[in-house]
């Protein structure tokens, strides 16, 4: 198989992934899709290097984190969160899922960067313990003490606890 079939292999099957982790991140969703494209053209034009990584996923999942915190710092975010979501009529099923998601990321937002890309890349990319460690260059205890002090976090999240009663 050849890099440009090998590669597109891969885009194909972690796309969708990778634009989520974005989201999940803090990214809107065209951020989001610009955070993986800028993502997948680092690993392209190192795609022999990203292949023959020992965990091609966390590699991958390193430059995504390491991106976004890039354009954190560069970026100004006007952006103003808020409590009151406009009324949108939708069908149950589809408003059920859009206030699990919008409960779901702000709790999320509520996190620290960093105990927010530890569960990310654990819960939402599966990756390992030992692949979240690699991606995010910290040792495997410290992936283990961030996700149970995230948890521990999100456990006591009105919104969520909402969520759980409903």
């Amino acid at each position: 198989m050849g890099v440009d079939e090998a590669f597109t292999d891969f885009v194909d099957a972690r796309w969708r992934h990778l634009v989520r982790s974005a989201v999940l991140l803090g990214c809107s969703q065209h951020d989001a899709e610009d955070l993986a494209q800028a993502t997948l053209a680092r690993c392209y034009a190192a795609w022999p290097k990203v292949e023959q990584a020992r965990d091609t996923d966390a590699y991958v999942y390193r430059i995504l984190i390491n991106t976004f915190s890039k354009n954190r710092k560069r970026r100004w975010w006007g952006e103003h969160p808020t409590d009151v979501l406009p009324d949108i009529e939708r069908p149950g099923d589809l408003a059920d899922a859009i206030a699990t998601t919008s409960a779901v990321r702000k709790a999320l937002l509520q996190l620290g960067i960093d105990h927010r890309a530890v569960l990310v890349l654990r819960f939402f990319a599966d990756l390992s313990e030992q692949q979240t460690a690699d991606a995010l260059g910290i040792p495997v205890g410290t992936v283990k003490s961030r996700v149970s002090r995230g948890l521990e976090q999100l456990s006591l999240d009105e919104s969520l606890t909402e969520l759980l009663q409903s």
